[in-house]
């Protein structure tokens, strides 16, 4: 499915998603999923309100995107995702399944993906659960991180020997 029709079926989700609840069907909003369905990867809301503030059609308070994005992950068009002490978000219609890898220093994020891993995750026996679907997030050190913590210790090390 090509960028253009995720866009249409997201935005028609979208609609049936508001009317089912009754929320408004705003200009903002469509703006806000139309902009968020142009990033690829992750996002946080001061990168959104960056992107929103240079359409000059749509200047949108940082509570309407907040109240935005909470719309978008009940609609289960946006997910949210807590890597450390920040919130970042990223659509998730129409995506392959994937995995992230979080440095602990530096915060650097890492997507991959892993077909064993997928593969028992799905033929795990779930006990009264229905699965639809998951986050794994492995914490850890970058290799840039480490090669620097690396030499560092190294040169620690070496001082503490003269």
């Amino acid at each position: 499915m090509d960028g253009q029709n995720v866009k249409d079926t997201v935005k028609q989700i979208f609609t049936e998603y508001l009317n089912a609840h009754g929320h408004r069907k705003t200009p903002e909003r469509y703006a806000i999923l139309d902009t968020i369905y142009s990033i690829n990867g992750h996002f946080d809301i001061d990168t959104l309100y960056s992107l929103m503030a240079d359409q000059e059609n749509f200047r949108v308070s940082r509570a309407t995107l907040y109240n935005t994005i909470i719309l978008l992950i009940n609609a289960r068009l946006v997910i949210k995702h807590q890597f450390g002490t920040s919130s970042q978000y990223e659509k998730c219609y129409n995506r392959d399944t994937h995995h992230h890898q979080i440095c602990t220093q530096c915060g650097k994020v890492i997507e991959f993906q892993n077909e064993e891993l997928q593969q028992a995750i799905a033929d795990t026996k779930l006990s009264r659960f229905s699965l639809t679907h998951y986050s794994l997030y492995l914490y850890g050190l970058c290799s840039k991180c480490d090669r620097a913590n690396k030499r560092k210790n190294k040169s620690n090390n070496h001082k503490k020997e003269k």
